[in-house]
């Protein structure tokens, strides 16, 4: 009887052990995308285990060079996981031009073929696209994709506060399958000029990330906004989560019980970040984090061991 009774014990503790090692094996990792320099060599990925130390794949190497625009720059990658299998990309092809890149992949790795979304070419005036963003809703089953363009004359109101005469608002539109898209909509305005937002679902709201990107006065700083509708109804900004430095793109995540937001405090030359567990308390933890040299902003997600041991 106690042969048996310890022959069951092994059989039940290797089981465990195996179902340990299992679910290690399919953990998902942490993984950032950014750009370096002025985005010329494309396509830059980091990953860590902890969202603290981050370290770079392929050497720091570019993963995709870009190929749309006139500039041909590849800055603010935004990517997200779609319900598709699929990762979807974003960014800004140029400080000038009236779209946005568009490519997917389904390893991070392999491409599709890049190209290039045209949606602000119906504004004659238009002076740029920057900081494009992906973020699929559950609730809509579909993408929204949005950035901040400048319109001379179109908010004349705080035209004289921005830099160079940027005085940016946030558009938008929706897409199903990344072929056929909506019409250009207005997303947020609450009369300042901003710039750099990023999206997340937490609390059966929309909570909107963004940069007041006001010059005269200097703000240059994140702020959040909410709503309860994805594409209208947000609230004015909140007050600075970030602190006495210029910030901007922000990238949100939830690890553990903490909002961690990313940040690149690009007058110091390097990341930083902050986090809360409330999301109305935030608390500055640039010193707890690493990134690889030359890390400019980007985007945070999650991918599995399978994706990240391919791409080592």
């Amino acid at each position: 009887m106690k042969m048996i009774l310890k022959e069951i014990f092994i059989v039940f503790a290797f089981l465990f052990f195996l179902n340990v090692a299992s679910a290690q094996k399919n953990k998902d990792v942490y993984m950032f995308s950014y750009f370096m320099g002025n985005g010329e060599d494309g396509l830059h990925l980091a990953y860590s285990y902890d969202g603290l130390k981050w370290d770079a794949l392929k050497n720091n190497q570019s993963f995709l060079a870009p190929q749309v625009g006139k500039d041909k720059l590849m800055r603010d990658p935004c990517i997200i996981s779609g319900p598709d299998g699929k990762f979807h990309m974003v960014w800004t092809v140029s400080w000038g031009e009236k779209g946005v890149g568009y490519a997917s992949s389904e390893d991070l790795i392999h491409w599709s073929e890049q190209r290039y979304i045209p949606v602000m070419e119906h504004e004659p005036a238009a002076r740029n696209c920057w900081a494009p963003e992906v973020f699929y809703d559950n609730d809509s089953k579909q993408y929204l994709i949005f950035w901040s363009t400048t319109i001379p004359g179109r908010f004349p109101e705080t035209e004289s506060g921005g830099d160079s005469g940027y005085n940016h608002r946030m558009y938008y539109v929706i897409t199903k399958d990344f072929k056929k898209f909506s019409e250009t909509k207005l997303f947020y305005d609450q009369g300042f000029n901003v710039i750099d937002g990023t999206l997340v679902k937490a609390k059966n709201k929309y909570v909107l990330f963004l940069k007041n990107e006001t010059r005269t006065p200097p703000e240059k700083n994140i702020r959040i906004a909410t709503s309860e509708k994805l594409t209208e109804g947000y609230s004015q900004a909140s007050e600075p989560i970030t602190g006495d430095y210029w910030a901007e793109g922000p990238t949100p995540i939830k690890i553990g019980r903490y909002w961690i937001v990313y940040f690149d405090k690009y007058t110091n030359h390097n990341m930083g970040a902050v986090r809360s567990a409330d999301m109305e308390n935030w608390e500055d933890i640039s010193k707890m984090i690493s990134f690889p040299e030359g890390t400019r902003h980007g985007t945070v997600f999650k991918v599995s061991k399978k994706v990240l041991n391919k791409l080592k």
